[in-house]
C-alpha cells in the first residue's frame, strides 16, 4: 500500500450532495451526504490489499450486527477502518447503511489507499495510515440545506441556542452523541438537531472537534432551515423537521451543570443567569481543554503516526525573540525569501526545534499605515481559527522592524500555480477544491464579520495537500453584520476591486465576494484578471468570460494546459455562473458567501442562481486614477475620476 495516504482528501465540489427532503430515518442508506471522497494513492498490490480490506469492512459489519454498538474499528495490517452510525438507528438500519456505504465506497474507490462515505445515517472510512485520534483538517465542511423554515430568524435564534448546548454538552455524554429538540417561542416550530464525536478520541479532543463544525454550520444556520458539519472526528446536524425518534431525545440539562443555558418561555430569571454562568464556565473549560489536549498531542508518544491534522491550529500567537527569527531566516537571506507583498517580504525560516515557519518582515515601522497593518493581523487573525484560513504563531520586533510569523505553506501562493511561465499546474480537480475552500474560509469570515477587502490569487496560499487558506489580513476590517459603509481610503488590489467600492467607497461584504468571483475566473481560465487579450479583441478576464457565457460558449474559458477529459462542459457552466453572479452590479444581486457555498454544494446546478446584470468593467487605471501609491499588487489609490464601462 502507499504510505502516507492519511493526509488525501482532495474533495471535489461536485462530491458535496445534500439531500433535498428530510428523509426517514428507517432508510438511513438514501441519505447520502456526500459521494465517496478516495485517496490520490492506489494500492500496490491490488489482490492482497482488497482481501484485507474486505475482511476489514467484514469484521466492522459483524461488530454493528451483533450487540447494541454503534462504532467499530478494525486494524488489520496495514488496513486501518472505523464505522458509526448514528446512536438512533436501530441495529438493522445500522448493518443496512453500513452495508450501502461499503457498496458505495468499493464501487467509486476501487484500489485506492483510503477512501471515506457518510450518509445521515453512519459513515466508513479506511486508510494506511493510523488516523483513529485525528479529530479535523481536511474533509472538515459545513453542508447546507436548500429549505427555508417559514419564520427563518425565529428559527435561527432557537437551532443556534440548541447546537451550541450540543457542542457543550456531548462530549461530557457517554459515547458522545446527543440528539435533542426545543421548541421555538411564540409557537414558532421547533429546532432539531444532532451531536456526535467518534468514540477513539477523548473528551477533550470531541470538545475541540465540535467547536470546529459548530462554527463551519452557523454559515448554514444564517440562511437555511437545514444543515449538516462535518470533520473526520465528529458530525453535527439541524433541521426545523424531526428526523430520529421521540424516544431518542438526549436531556442536555444533565450535562450542563444540572441548569441549561436555554431562555426559553417559563425558564426563570435565575435560570437565564446560571444558564449564562455556566455557558461562560463551558467556554473557559472548552478553552482549557484545548489547550491540554494540544499540549497531549504534541507528545511523540501520543501523536504515533503524526497524523493530527489540525492539532496546532489551537495556538495562540506567541512573542518570538527578533534574533532567534533573524537565525531561522540567515538574516533574511535572498535564499530563504518566499516572495514580495505591498507591506513586506516573506521568508522561511527553521527554528531551533525543526519548526518550519514563514516570517513577514514589515518594514517602515515609523509608517503609520504599517503599525496599522501590524495590528490589525495581530488582533484579528489571533482570534480566528479555521482549516481554510492562515494561522498566525507570533510576532517580533524591533525599533526598525515588525515581523509576523505564520504557519509555513509548501505549496506558497494559488498565483503561482495558475499563471506565469513557472507556474506549478494543477489539474481540475484541485481548482475545483481550491474554489471550494476559499468558499469555506470566507463564509467563515463574514460570519464572525470580518471583511478582508484583498481576496486574489496571491492572498490565497496552498498546504501540502494543495488546501487553500485565506492570507494577509492587514487590510481587513470588522464592520456590523450585513451592513455597509463608507471609507474615503480604499485599499485593495486593482483588478479584484468590486466597482462600488472603488469608485465610491462603498465597503460591504460584498466586496469580498466581487473579489472571489473573479479568482474564480483565474482559476477556471488560468488568467490574470488584469491582463488584457488584444486578439481578435481588446478585452480583460472578466468581460471574457460574460461574453463566452452569453454565447453559451463556457469551455472557451478554460485553461488550454488542462486535459479535457478532466472536466465536464456542464460543470464549467456551473462554476462560471456562480463566478458572475459573484461579480454582478450592483451589490445587492451578489449572493451571500453562505448562499454561495450552497451553489458550490449543489451537484445538480438546481439552487445556483443566473447572473442578471452584465458586471460594471472598470479599466484604464493609468487614464482615470488620479493617484496609486504603494506597489501594483496592493494599490492604495485615492479616486476622484474612477468611471466604468
Amino acid at each position: 500500500m502507499a504510505a502516507g495516504s492519511g493526509r488525501w482528501w482532495l474533495l471535489a465540489v461536485v462530491m458535496m450532495v445534500v439531500s433535498v427532503s428530510e428523509p426517514a430515518f428507517s432508510n438511513p442508506q438514501i441519505n447520502q451526504v456526500g459521494f465517496p471522497g478516495c485517496s490520490s494513492f492506489n494500492y500496490t498490490d491490488v489482490p492482497d490489499s482488497m482481501r484485507v480490506l474486505n475482511a476489514s469492512f467484514g469484521d466492522l459489519r459483524n461488530q454493528l450486527s451483533s450487540g447494541n454498538k454503534r462504532f467499530a474499528t478494525s486494524t488489520q495490517q496495514p488496513v486501518y477502518a472505523m464505522a458509526q452510525c448514528r446512536n438512533y438507528l436501530s441495529t438493522a438500519d445500522c448493518v443496512a447503511c453500513l452495508d450501502a456505504a461499503v457498496h458505495a465506497i468499493t464501487r467509486n474507490c476501487s484500489n485506492k489507499a483510503g477512501g471515506r462515505i457518510i450518509f445521515d445515517g453512519c459513515f466508513l472510512r479506511y486508510e494506511d495510515t493510523y488516523f483513529y485520534d485525528q479529530i479535523s483538517g481536511e474533509g472538515t465542511y459545513p453542508i447546507c440545506g436548500k429549505r427555508t423554515a417559514p419564520d427563518q430568524y425565529v428559527f435561527n435564534t432557537t437551532a443556534k441556542q440548541l447546537l451550541y448546548e450540543l457542542q457543550l454538552a456531548t462530549p461530557r455524554i457517554n459515547g458522545f452523541f446527543a440528539a435533542a429538540k426545543q421548541e421555538a417561542s411564540g409557537g414558532g416550530g421547533a429546532a432539531f438537531a444532532v451531536a456526535q464525536c467518534i468514540e477513539t478520541i477523548d473528551e477533550t479532543g470531541c470538545q475541540a472537534c465540535l467547536t470546529i463544525i459548530y462554527r463551519d454550520i452557523l454559515g448554514c444556520l444564517s440562511k437555511y432551515a437545514t444543515g449538516r458539519a462535518i470533520a473526520p472526528g465528529c458530525f453535527m446536524r439541524y433541521s426545523n423537521k424531526r428526523f430520529f425518534p421521540n424516544n431518542q431525545t438526549t436531556n442536555l440539562e444533565h450535562f450542563l451543570g444540572g441548569d441549561s443555558v436555554t431562555s426559553s418561555p417559563g425558564s426563570s430569571g435565575k435560570k437565564k443567569a446560571i444558564g449564562g454562568v455556566v455557558g461562560g464556565v463551558g467556554i473557559i473549560l472548552v478553552l482549557a481543554a484545548i489547550f491540554l489536549w494540544y499540549r497531549q498531542s504534541k507528545n511523540p508518544k501520543a501523536s504515533r503516526r503524526g497524523n493530527i491534522l489540525g492539532a496546532t491550529q489551537f495556538r495562540g500567537s506567541e512573542n518570538y525573540r527578533y534574533k532567534d527569527l533573524k537565525a531561522a531566516t540567515k538574516d533574511f537571506s535572498e535564499e530563504n525569501k518566499l516572495g514580495e507583498g505591498g507591506f513586506g517580504d516573506v521568508y522561511k525560516g527553521t527554528l531551533q526545534n525543526g519548526d518550519v515557519v514563514a516570517v513577514k518582515k514589515l518594514t517602515m515601522i515609523s509608517s503609520r499605515a504599517m503599525i496599522e497593518y501590524f495590528e490589525t493581523e495581530v488582533r484579528l487573525i489571533t482570534d480566528i481559527h479555521h482549516p481554510n484560513l492562515i494561522r498566525l504563531l507570533g510576532y517580533s520586533g524591533n525599533r526598525e522592524e515588525l515581523l509576523l510569523i505564520y504557519e509555513y505553506m509548501a505549496n506558497t501562493s494559488l498565483d503561482k500555480h495558475i499563471y506565469g511561465e513557472n507556474r506549478v499546474k494543477l489539474n481540475w480537480m484541485q481548482r475545483v477544491d481550491i474554489i471550494f475552500g476559499t468558499a469555506r474560509g470566507l463564509s467563515y469570515m463574514h460570519e464572525v464579520c470580518i471583511i478582508h477587502r484583498d481576496i486574489k490569487s496571491s492572498n490565497i496560499l496552498l498546504d501540502d495537500d494543495f488546501q487553500p487558506k485565506i492570507a494577509d489580513f492587514g487590510l481587513a476590517r470588522l464592520s456590523p453584520k450585513n451592513k455597509s459603509h463608507l471609507t474615503t481610503k480604499f485599499a485593495g488590489t486593482l483588478g479584484y476591486t468590486a466597482p462600488e467600492y472603488a469608485i465610491h467607497g462603498h465597503l460591504s461584504e460584498k466586496v469580498d465576494i466581487y473579489s472571489f468571483g473573479i479568482v474564480i475566473l483565474e482559476i477556471i481560465s488560468g488568467r490574470r484578471s488584469i491582463d488584457i487579450q488584444i486578439e481578435p479583441v481588446t478585452e480583460y478576464l472578466l468581460e471574457l468570460a460574460w461574453k463566452l457565457y452569453e454565447n453559451e460558449e463556457h469551455l472557451g474559458l478554460v485553461d488550454k494546459s488542462l486535459d479535457s477529459n478532466e472536466y465536464k462542459a456542464e460543470e464549467v457552466k456551473r462554476i462560471l455562473e456562480i463566478a458572475l453572479v459573484c461579480t454582478q452590479s450592483p451589490s445587492n444581486l451578489r449572493p451571500s458567501m453562505s448562499e454561495v457555498m450552497g451553489m458550490l454544494s449543489s451537484i445538480d446546478g438546481s439552487i445556483i442562481q443566473t447572473p442578471q446584470n452584465r458586471p460594471t468593467f472598470i479599466t484604464d487605471f493609468d487614464k482615470r486614477v488620479l493617484a496609486v501609491t504603494a506597489t501594483p499588487t496592493n494599490a492604495t489609490i485615492s479616486l476622484s475620476e474612477f468611471s466604468g464601462r
